[in-house]
């Protein structure tokens, strides 16, 4: 299965954090990193009172159901430092892998959405998805050069 992951952190040696993680997925069996997109810096949104983020997208091929792809993803957040508890939702991280896509799946089940629900809202996750997979189908929300061209 073809999936596709945000990457992101804003504390720390973000790059190196970034790619380390990378290495850690594809050094895990039933997954390989098939690509990664260009990471670039981008101004935090939501909780603004915080460093700039290093954000990006990495493209999986993996025999791991959704929901264990996601264990993992929290799994290597943790390992490089990624603490949820006493941080404001969408606060300062040192890893940030959020799952977007999996196949042409939707999934909604508790703790686990797919598409991830705000990805067609946010041009730090769909330009570097655009630049993986340019003609690229968001199931539920259409083609991805389209959504990126409604965002203001």
């Amino acid at each position: 299965m073809l999936a596709y992951v945000a990457l992101g952190a804003n504390l720390g040696d973000r790059e190196s954090t970034i790619r380390a993680a990378l290495a850690a997925l594809d050094a895990t069996p039933g997954v390989a990193v098939v690509a990664v997109s260009a990471l670039v810096e981008t101004d935090p949104v939501g909780y603004l009172d915080q460093p700039r983020f290093l954000n990006g997208a990495a493209s999986l091929e993996t025999t791991l159901p959704a929901r264990e792809l996601l264990e993992l993803l929290l799994e290597v957040e943790a390992r490089f430092g990624r603490r949820r508890e006493d941080v404001p939702a969408q606060g300062p991280r040192t890893l940030d892998l959020d799952l977007l896509l999996y196949g042409s799946e939707e999934i909604d089940e508790p703790g686990l959405r797919i598409p991830h629900p705000r990805l067609h809202e946010r041009r730090f996750v769909l330009e570097p998805l655009a630049e993986l997979g340019p003609s690229l189908e968001i199931p539920g929300k259409g083609e991805i050069q389209r959504l990126l061209a409604e965002l203001h």
